[in-house]
């Protein structure tokens, strides 16, 4: 398993040597440095787990490294545990080390056993940290794969074959089959389960922020350190990966390549540790044949390729799946438990679930929220069903009654944005970049969305103009 990299920072020779061989014979990977200015070197090459620091150096003392730490991060917050260390610190020194945001704080002559417990304590207490921040997953928990189908029975046996090796893994699948809960399952069964699970969607980040905050950046000193440097050691999940612009598509293929990178205005490369799980929902063979993703790189992540089958291709599972929704949804948000009716089972079992496992446990919830007999019975699935599709002929907006407002904002705006583009892209003849302009977007920014929608441009580029 990748072990986690700690950085000493110690004036005196024989302290420094001694920790690195008491940490290196735990299993952690150590380098050292005998002043600020080596320490900030060696940040530059690499950012580590945890670093120990020593609060009194001849050049930059630890409380000044530590000020300089936090003013260069994002919101003042270390992005790694520092432990700080002295001989001879006072009370106030140890209080200001805390507030800068040190994790803890050792006296020496350093007891070894207190080193290696704050040690693992701080890795600990800082991954615990990332998850509560999202970095991880929305939900407390892995959903497992529910269902005995043979399709499930596949997927289950793919992902534990998988997990267990370190190739990069492509999830490809219609929208809304729990691809990010596949990268979980792989993440939770791997030898990285300890590491980092960073989960980064492509439609969340602005274009223009999109390298820097998955590389990392350099400027007069600072040092950002981007999700793949956070995902060391552990797991990046790529949503959406075929948004990519082809320049970012090739910097990811260079660190499948080499394990570097190179953070924007960084000059020396960085070694890194980190596994890609991408996923997908369009045919990036395809892609690739049209010169619109990367060939290498498709070739890199196809070696793991996961597909998961959409909902209709096991509707066998949609009994057992509705029932653990059920369970589920009354266990976590309180609510009144009732049961679907035989009726009301077959017919969802012979509904065409087109937003797949994602549309399914919403009507779970909505039944949950909006019913209240013990029984969920076929007529009160049927209203639920009509209820929350858009229907296009009644797409203009009706403030006594719109289908759009009985979804979510998320999924009320995508069905917006594809009518507008859809609407635009009729109008230009299938002309992206006279929609970008019409629309004040960045073009490259309307190509990912126009992707993520699922519109096909061909069928607007061949409308016959008008005498």
């Amino acid at each position: 398993m990748p072990s986690d990299y700690i950085l000493v920072v110690d004036d005196e020779p024989d302290i420094r040597e001694l920790v690195k061989e008491i940490l290196e014979d735990e299993g952690y990977q150590v380098t050292v440095a005998e002043d600020g200015e080596t320490a900030l070197k060696k940040l530059q090459l690499r950012r580590p787990d945890v670093m120990l620091l020593d609060i009194w150096m001849p050049d930059i003392d630890g409380i000044t490294l530590l000020k300089k730490l936090t003013e260069d991060e994002q919101n003042h917050k270390l992005c790694f545990p520092v432990i700080m260390m002295s001989g001879h610190a006072t009370i106030d020194t140890a209080v200001e080390s805390t507030r800068l945001g040190a994790y803890d704080f050792l006296e020496k002559p350093l007891s070894l056993a207190k080193l290696l417990l704050t040690v693992e304590h701080a890795l600990d207490t800082f991954k615990l940290g990332k998850e509560n921040q999202g970095l991880k997953q929305q939900l407390p928990e892995v959903e497992e794969l529910i269902g005995k189908s043979t399709h499930i029975l596949e997927l289950r046996e793919q992902i534990e074959a998988t997990a267990h090796y370190e190739n990069h893994v492509l999830v490809n699948g219609q929208r809304g089959t729990g691809k990010s809960n596949i990268a979980r399952l792989i993440h939770q069964s791997s030898n990285r389960k300890n590491g980092p699970f960073i989960d980064i969607s492509m439609m969340s980040i602005d274009d223009d922020m999109l390298t820097k905050e998955l590389f990392g950046s350099e400027k007069d000193g600072k040092i950002k350190y981007g999700l793949i440097e956070q995902a060391n050691n552990g797991i990046l999940f790529i949503n959406d990966i075929a948004l990519l612009d082809p320049f970012i598509q090739g910097r990811i293929e260079r660190l499948i390549e080499t394990h570097e990178i190179y953070r924007v205005d960084g000059t020396a490369p960085v070694k890194v540790n980190t596994r890609i799980i991408a996923s997908t929902e369009f045919d990036l063979k395809n892609l690739v044949t049209q010169q619109q993703f990367r060939q290498d790189l498709y070739q890199q992540l196809s070696l793991g390729k996961i597909n998961v089958p959409s909902l209709l291709s096991h509707r066998e599972d949609i009994p057992e799946l509705l029932n653990y929704y059920l369970e589920r949804y009354v266990q976590i948000n309180k609510f009144t438990y009732r049961h679907f009716s035989i009726g009301a089972i077959n017919r969802l079992r012979n509904y065409e679930w087109p937003g797949n496992l994602f549309e399914l446990q919403n009507l779970v919830q909505r039944l949950l929220i909006d019913g209240h007999e013990e029984i969920i019975d076929i007529e009160e699935v049927e209203i639920a069903l009509s209820k929350y599709h858009y229907k296009e002929e009644e797409s203009n907006i009706n403030f006594q009654h719109n289908p759009l407002f009985e979804l979510s904002l998320k999924e009320a705006r995508e069905q917006f944005e594809k009518a507008y583009l859809e609407y635009r892209l009729n109008q230009e003849n299938g002309s992206v970049g006279k929609v970008a302009k019409f629309a004040d977007v960045e073009r490259t920014h309307l190509y990912r969305k126009i992707r993520s929608l699922g519109i096909d441009v061909k069928v607007f580029s061949h409308k016959k103009k008008q005498d």
